[in-house]
């Protein structure tokens, strides 16, 4: 964590100077916004997080609830969300408190006696250790609960609306605030009037049930599996050994369990076969009570028995599996003649089963994609046709999940005598973990993602996927970090600079005649190019401001004069221009990074999205595809009135930021 770069802080340093609109933030919700977001779920609670880093951006986000959930029905959180969270600043406080499941244990009939139960195999949750973060089990209210503090905490300051419910909206061809949205109050002391809020553009995170959706014409197409389950949050006394492990149940009577224990240490979620549901049911056995459910449970567990104390939460749902066929309001005959002004998330556009833990995983990562899209366009970062490849990326994405938990979800429901391969279900656990653990999206070249032409370069890089951290040393301060930990969801593009085998200055130390190494020139061309990505930053802007450029040398930190480490690795920022002396790493010799993933030693270019995604792989002399790679997406000259990127920028009135601080 950095800070002290606009004066010293003695305070919480995860407390961010109020800048733009955070600086007298109006507690009212505005009639004209930016960005507003309907709905607090975890995509959008992360999109409002993720667009709080823009302090010039107005941002609000609005629930029909009177205040923040208490019990969310997800709990579920895979790696590629705890990663994210650490680009959030909460990864280790949610690790402290959630379970960590390491091993899932199977359980099927007793060949000798079908009535009872037995264990047989365990499997690791992540045997290739896909990530250095584990498999949580968290309550997803404390997920919400975190993205508002890291939302308060920010340079805007934003806060949720409470008690407001999306009517509908309508989209004008031209003004500035295009989108009309009707909203209704729900609390307080205008319960039950409306008002109208003009909006740049919205993002609809409210839900399957979602308004947004119906609001632009989309509907979830798909089937419903005619299969039900019960799912209860349980506190218990039972004699079953493995309530403290992550368990998938076959009985011999027919049923299955899903058993997730919770955080606390007492708590666990089941999710318990309920059977084939028959089509004329017309939803009665949502009718199911909790008495039902606890009673079936404890047939399938037999010969062990569950003794349900306390119910936190229960419910009754019928796997289906939907999909709408695009995420914006842009009909595919208008695609490329105008620009989307409204989006949906999370189950507003893909709804699925819960068993693979991935509803709100996903959710996220739209939240993810689609906020930090909007802050560029909204700070003339980039052009309005880069919220185009929202709907392109991630439709794919939900098309993939959605096929991988019919699978899953199929599996689950089967019968043990089904079964051609006894141990198929954990054998498919293994063989798939990667996908429900969130890395196997993988984006497909467009004007954000290059071509895979130099992947041979780092093949642990793939173009398209999330970069995958690994560890260094950074060179100042002798500490070992993990490389993708120190990229913060701020907003910024990170292109790190895989050095090649010179010493900083060392071709021209060793050999006197002046000729530079790889790194020195590319380094020489960042900084000084008019194509170089860097010329696009405003001018009263920190250098490093829109792109974090860092370095990693081959050798081990002792070898490194960071004195000889060229000017932009160690750029001045903030209004005392002071040195940022934490963008130059080395090799840790005990797990070299090169060797980690396969970088070629003559020097690579990583280039990584701010939403963690790795965007281009390229030589260090490919300096002019590079430049051609950026250009369509930054503007063609140095923009005087843009405002810069939270914290890295220089802020408009330092002296009263300071002030703020001390």
């Amino acid at each position: 964590m950095q800070f002290h770069h606009y004066g010293y802080v003695s305070g919480d340093p995860r407390v961010q100077p109020a800048a733009g609109v955070g600086i007298d933030r109006p507690a009212e919700l505005p009639e004209e916004v930016d960005v507003l977001i309907v709905g607090t779920g975890p995509a959008g609670m992360l999109a409002a997080a993720q667009l709080s880093q823009f302090p010039n951006v107005i941002t609000r986000i609005i629930e029909r609830r009177p205040g923040r959930l208490a019990i969310g029905q997800a709990d579920g959180i895979q790696a590629r969300s705890v990663e994210t969270f650490q680009a959030f600043g909460f990864a280790e406080r949610i690790i402290a408190e959630a379970y960590a499941i390491t091993e899932m244990a199977f359980w099927k009939p007793d060949v000798t006696d079908p009535s009872r139960i037995v264990r047989t195999a365990r499997t690791p949750d992540d045997p290739a250790g896909i990530s250095e973060f584990p498999h949580l089990i968290v309550n997803q209210a404390r997920v919400l609960d975190y993205f508002a503090e890291y939302m308060a905490n920010s340079p805007t300051r934003m806060t949720p609306d409470y008690g407001y419910e999306f009517q509908g909206l309508e989209v004008a061809d031209e003004g500035e605030y295009p989108v009309t949205v009707t909203l209704l109050s729900t609390a307080g002391p205008n319960e039950g009037q409306e008002r109208v809020v003009r909006a740049k553009y919205v993002v609809g995170a409210d839900g399957a049930r979602s308004k947004v959706r119906q609001a632009i014409g989309c509907t979830l197409a798909g089937d419903q599996a005619n299969h039900a389950w019960g799912v209860m949050d349980a506190l218990a006394v039972t004699d079953f050994p493995d309530i403290r492990t992550k368990c998938a149940i076959q009985s011999g009577s027919g049923g299955s369990i899903l058993l997730i224990p919770r955080e606390g240490g007492h708590l666990f979620r089941m999710y318990v076969d309920l059977g084939e549901v028959d089509p004329n049911d017309k939803g009665a056995v949502r009718n199911t009570t909790i008495e039902e459910i606890i009673e079936k449970a404890n047939e399938i567990l037999h010969p062990y028995t569950l003794d349900v104390r306390n119910i936190a939460w229960h419910s009754v749902y019928e796997v289906g599996h939907r999909l709408t066929d695009r995420f914006d309001d842009v009909l595919p005959e208008d695609r490329g003649t105008r620009t989307p002004r409204v989006f949906i998330t999370g189950d507003a556009c893909h709804t699925h089963s819960a068993k693979a833990g991935q509803g709100m995983n996903v959710s996220m990562q739209d939240g993810f994609n689609i906020a930090w899209k909007l802050g560029h366009v909204l700070e003339g970062r980039s052009p309005e046709s880069l919220l185009s490849t929202y709907s392109a990326e991630r439709q794919v994405v939900a098309k993939n999940l959605i096929d991988f938990d019919k699978e899953w979800s199929t599996l689950m429901a089967k019968k043990p005598e089904e079964f051609e391969d006894p141990a198929e279900l954990e054998n498919f656990y293994v063989s798939t973990a990667e996908f429900p653990a969130g890395f196997m999206t993988q984006y497909a070249p467009s004007m954000l993602v290059g071509s895979t032409d130099h992947q041979d370069l780092a093949a642990g890089f793939p173009v398209g996927k999330r970069f995958k951290s690994a560890p260094v040393v950074r060179v100042a301060d002798t500490n070992p970090i993990h490389l993708g930990h120190h990229a913060t969801a701020d907003g910024r593009w990170r292109i790190y600079i895989f050095a090649d085998s010179a010493l900083p200055q060392e071709g021209r130390a060793a050999t006197g005649n002046g000729v530079p190494s790889a790194t020195e020139l590319f380094a020489e061309w960042m900084s000084n190019s008019p194509e170089s990505p860097l010329a696009a930053t405003p001018a009263d802007a920190d250098p490093d401001a829109w792109f974090d450029v860092k370095v990693i040398y081959q050798q081990d930190h002792h070898s490194i004069d960071i004195g000889a480490v060229p000017g932009i690795f160690k750029p001045q920022v903030g209004p005392f221009k002071l040195t940022d002396y934490e963008k130059v790493y080395a090799a840790d010799p005990a797990s070299d990074i090169f060797e980690l993933r396969g970088l070629d030693r003559g020097g690579v270019v990583v280039v990584v999205r701010p939403d963690q995604y790795v965007a281009n792989v390229l030589p260090l002399t490919a300096t002019a595809e590079l430049g051609a790679f950026f250009a369509g997406m930054l503007p063609d000259h140095r923009p005087a009135a843009v405002p810069s990127a939270p914290l890295h920028g220089a802020p408009a009135a330092h002296s009263a930021l300071i002030s703020n601080r001390v």
